[in-house]
């Protein structure tokens, strides 16, 4: 394994802590750039708008690069080494097979489509990041840090709030490497939930700790905020105070005051039945420190259905960590299959159920797939060469699938596709203007897409 791989590992084990009494924090809420304007604006929005169902995108991201071999592209006549230790099972749509671990996404497969022939070429972790969310390869500097914006931040700019009282642009349960907005500014950021919905006890969003005068105690509306906060601008401004009053948001402002954010964080308020059907499996334990566990994060898919139908426009849903070096057959049995074969295959039905398909585009990708071979400790390493997505809703048709690899699984063989006809995809589903062009910070222009065409064979 080269020192680059190691060192993308151990960014990835340790960059995400999450909070294991499931609460979010006050800290995921930078309020930057509060107006008494934008106040005003807020409030009267609210006090009238209605959300309708626009369209939207939930990213199911699979960071750690999922194998090709054990989720979408199956190779049961290829020598083992090549196939892995799992085999093939069809699906409700003939001639097309998926991994045998996957028997609820097999009976859904005429509700998503697979791509198989994506292939870029950076196998570091944090680089695949910045291509799969930006359409950019990384730069020089810190492969953490955005050069140019995400496609949420793109997203946030160009379509804004679909319901005012909510962000148009979240990270469940915090940012990873990739989502920033780099030059478009910390406005268009995805607004983080911080803690994991799918951690034990309830998830809510709690009474965050402001200033007594601005507490909800002590506030009956969202006029009564708006007065204590113009009160406290005219007191202090002399003073040089209203700094740090300019951390607050908009964003922010509205989760923490509107009833019907609130209500969109409630995990709560979904029948039992629902909660059970997207999965309860609690977080699968690495053996040992060479291994990757798997997060117990059914219950994030099911809150991003949440926020999309109650008017957020990007939900990007963190289902790390897909990086089996080391006995990776025994982590994608005991650990990833089963949570994703019951939590993706909910997600669908219970989109599709609920009217919303045709609105919601689901994106499931990681930054890579995994190596054809499988290496001397029974895993498989990065491998960028080609891996698989599956994608749905938005108009996409199910039981597609588009292009195909090699009889190995080591690099496309028909119709390749690049992840930023992903995200082309993605962009003319919600309306994005691809030509746009954002000055950077030296001022020189970048279109939102260096290239990318959307992919047409999706929905015919």
């Amino acid at each position: 394994m080269s020192k680059a791989t190691i060192q993308g590992c151990r960014e990835f084990r340790t960059n995400l802590s999450l909070d294991r009494r499931g609460f979010v924090k006050a800290g995921a809420l930078g309020m930057a750039g509060l107006t008494l304007p934008s106040l005003l604006k807020a409030e009267s929005l609210s006090d009238t708008g209605t959300v309708s169902r626009e369209k939207s995108v939930i990213i199911l991201w699979q960071r750690g690069g999922p194998s090709q071999h054990e989720t979408w592209d199956p190779k049961p006549d290829a020598p083992q080494e090549y196939r892995g230790y799992f085999g093939a099972t069809r699906t409700n749509v003939p001639g097309i097979h998926v991994c045998d671990l996957l028997p609820k996404c097999a009976k859904v497969m005429d509700k998503f489509s697979i791509i198989r022939s994506l292939h870029h070429t950076d196998a570091g972790h944090s680089a695949g990041d910045q291509i799969m969310f930006t359409g950019y390869p990384p730069q020089k500097g810190n492969p953490n840090e955005n050069v140019y914006p995400s496609c949420g931040s793109i997203v946030a700019e160009q379509q804004g709030h679909l319901n005012p009282e909510l962000p148009p642009y979240v990270m469940i349960p915090r940012r990873l490497p990739g989502v920033d907005p780099a030059y478009l500014g910390k406005k268009y950021a995805p607004f983080e939930t911080r803690a994991d919905p799918a951690a034990e006890g309830p998830f809510e969003m709690p009474n965050f700790s402001l200033d007594d005068s601005l507490s909800f105690n002590r506030l009956d509306s969202r006029k009564a905020l708006l007065d204590s906060f113009d009160g406290l601008r005219r007191g202090v401004d002399a003073s040089g105070l209203m700094e740090a009053a300019d951390g607050f948001n908009q964003r922010a402002f509205d989760v923490l005051t509107s009833p019907k954010a609130r209500d969109a964080f409630d995990l709560d308020a979904e029948p039992r039945s629902i909660r059970e059907r997207y999965g309860f499996m609690p977080a699968y334990k690495a053996p040992t420190p060479d291994r990757c566990g798997v997060p117990a994060w059914s219950q994030r898919m099911l809150l991003a259905r949440r926020l999309v139908e109650a008017g957020v426009r990007l939900v990007t849903v963190d289902l790390r960590w897909w990086d089996t070096h080391v006995k990776g057959y025994e982590t994608m049995r005991d650990g990833f299959l089963p949570r994703w074969d019951q939590a993706y295959s909910a997600l669908l039905e219970d989109l599709d159920e609920r009217g919303l398909t045709d609105n919601v585009m689901v994106i499931a990708w990681g930054e890579f797939g995994r190596t054809p071979k499988v290496n001397k400790t029974g895993g498989r390493d990065h491998y960028p060469g080609v891996f698989c997505a599956s994608v749905s809703g938005g108009g996409i048709q199910g039981g597609r699938v588009v292009g195909s690899s090699d009889s190995k699984g080591a690099e496309p063989k028909e119709r390749p596709v690049r992840p930023q006809d992903v995200l082309a995809t993605m962009y003319r589903h919600l309306g994005i203007d691809v030509s746009k062009q954002y000055l950077d910070h030296g001022g020189r222009p970048h279109p939102v897409l260096p290239f990318g065409d959307p992919i047409e064979e999706l929905f015919v």
